[in-house]
């Protein structure tokens, strides 16, 4: 009896133990993700950029410098359609604001709805790009069989260091409608 009873403790410990750990580690996991966000922030690692617009202007223009900025674009899962940069590079001073033009088409016969998240490489380079207005801060409606113009205006920071002499802006797109369609779906009406 007594061997029965000390292995029934012994497994009672080792389920309140592994209970713990299963709850610690699913609190761990759901933190990752913010954590993660935060410190790809503040370091620009992964190439991450700001999803909001800088609206302050360039300090200054850095004339003796230009920089080579190169555009990648591809479709992620599930999007179909063209999705182009106009240039596939631009060369620009430091300071200086520029407009790139991006296209992206939609062959279905209905209304999709995209989502286009962007990556800087060098990851360090990512601090020093600033959006003034890009498509990817918002999602995007194309219309059935259309082709449509996304426009992003953007300077390097003065302050971007002298050795990155060329940097990569990467943008995947995304078809988000039907989860656009779920979330409206779900919403709870007054």
């Amino acid at each position: 009896m007594s061997d029965s009873n000390s292995l029934e403790a012994r497994n009672k410990r080792t389920l309140k133990k592994l209970t713990i750990w299963a709850v610690a580690m699913f609190g761990f996991a759901f933190a990752m993700v913010p954590f993660y966000n935060v410190i790809c922030d503040i370091t620009g690692l992964n190439g991450k950029t700001s999803s909001t617009a800088n609206t302050e202007a360039p300090s200054r223009l850095v004339e003796d410098r230009k920089v080579v900025v190169e555009f990648i674009t591809q479709n992620g899962t599930g999007m179909n359609g063209d999705f182009l940069p106009a240039s596939r590079r631009v060369e620009v001073h430091p300071g200086e604001i520029t407009l790139v033009n991006f296209y992206a088409s939609n062959p279905k016969s209905s209304n999709i709805v995209t989502q286009s998240i962007p990556s800087v490489s060098p990851g360090e380079a990512a601090r020093y790009l600033h959006k003034t207005q890009c498509f990817c801060f918002d999602q995007q409606t194309l219309a059935a069989g259309e082709r449509k113009e996304m426009p992003m205006i953007f300077y390097l920071d003065p302050e971007l260091p002298r050795h990155i002499n060329t940097l990569t802006l990467s943008y995947t797109i995304f078809d988000v409608t039907d989860r656009v369609a779920g979330i409206n779906n779900n919403t709870v009406l007054d």
